[in-house]
């Protein structure tokens, strides 16, 4: 670490001096304007631009005998490392297969639009500031959504709602498009720390919330696992023990994410470890649960064990969320 010391003229004004290697490398002048930044920790940044003028980031890519998935996953992952600008091309005419994989991706992604078309070619651009949405509420947003959709699955489950069962797998678009979001937030806090002043956190804070929005993504995958389930389900007759045990276990589950979310909003290290003691109760009901089940005829056996699986990894996603708001609470109180 290159150290300077603070030195005091006119009686008020402090000046420190930069390191004249930097300078060079930057191509600072005589008379040139810079900018300074404080962090949410206190610490200071420096940016030779005085102005917060939005640089596009563009990225071309040849889509010439790329399989639709291959690309869908290159598009995605553009996206993610921060790029507002996709060019996209082909050495002739462009395929519709490959058009509906970019109109695809960007109904199914928060920001890009097709902005430019032509027969061998498309740009999208990212219309969305990234800093828009703070992670806190994004977090939040991807956290109602879940909720809900495990509640609703069970409650499909319950009344063997098909109907609601196919709104719920529909839901999972908009935690991943949530998901996403977050993680483009996370790269672009790395490559910028300017940014994190934007968004109001630290490299530190948004790591917990990249964490946390991964589980959350999990748990979300696992309410559209109940759901899928529920169609080989619709025909078939459920133990009403078993029911009510599958009831009372989607509680248990769904109050240790809660539990834990709010816990760690709220830098609670009581409430924490609340929530993890609470899935021993989980394990008590899951194992009593797999023995009923395991005497009942496969139609019926063979769905509600993945049923009984996805919310029992519900439960433990969320001793996962408050075991990293454990490890946030104590990391920010040095």
């Amino acid at each position: 670490m290159d150290t300077r010391k603070v030195q005091k003229t006119g009686g008020s004004t402090f000046i420190v001096s930069l390191p004249k290697k930097w300078i060079n490398e930057i191509g600072i002048k005589k008379g040139d304007s810079v900018g300074f930044i404080q962090q949410p920790d206190g610490t200071m940044l420096l940016s030779p631009k005085s102005t917060e003028k939005k640089t596009s980031r563009r990225r071309i890519v040849n889509v010439e005998g790329m399989k639709s998935e291959h690309l869908l996953r290159k598009m995605i992952s553009i996206y993610m490392a921060g790029y507002n600008i996709i060019d996209l091309k082909a050495d002739k005419r462009m395929i519709p297969e490959i058009r509906e994989v970019i109109r695809s991706f960007s109904r199914k992604i928060i920001g890009p639009e097709i902005i430019e078309e032509t027969i061998n070619s498309v740009t999208l651009h990212d219309l969305v500031e990234p800093g828009d949405l703070p992670l806190d509420k994004g977090i939040g947003r991807m956290y109602l959504i879940t909720k809900s959709m495990h509640t609703d699955a069970v409650t499909a489950l319950k009344e063997r709602n098909t109907t609601l069962a196919e709104d719920v797998i529909a839901r999972d678009n908009e935690v991943n498009r949530l998901y996403w979001l977050v993680l483009k937030q996370y790269n672009l806090l790395l490559n910028d720390p300017g940014f994190g002043s934007k968004i109001g956190t630290t490299t530190n804070e948004a790591l917990a919330y990249l964490l946390i929005a991964r589980i959350i993504e999990r748990i979300a995958d696992h309410a559209v696992k109940i759901a899928e389930s529920i169609k080989q389900l619709e025909e078939e007759k459920i133990d009403k023990k078993i029911m009510n045990d599958l009831l009372e276990a989607s509680r248990i589950a769904l109050g240790i994410v809660e539990t834990s979310i709010s816990a760690f909003y709220t830098k609670n290290i009581s409430e924490c470890n609340k929530a993890i003691d609470s899935s021993k109760d989980l394990v008590k009901i899951r194992e009593n649960l797999m023995g009923k089940v395991a005497g009942a005829k496969s139609t019926v056996a063979v769905p509600l064990a993945y049923i009984i699986e996805s919310i029992d990894r519900t439960g433990f996603y969320g001793t996962d969320i408050a075991e990293i708001a454990i490890n946030h609470i104590v990391a920010s109180e040095e």
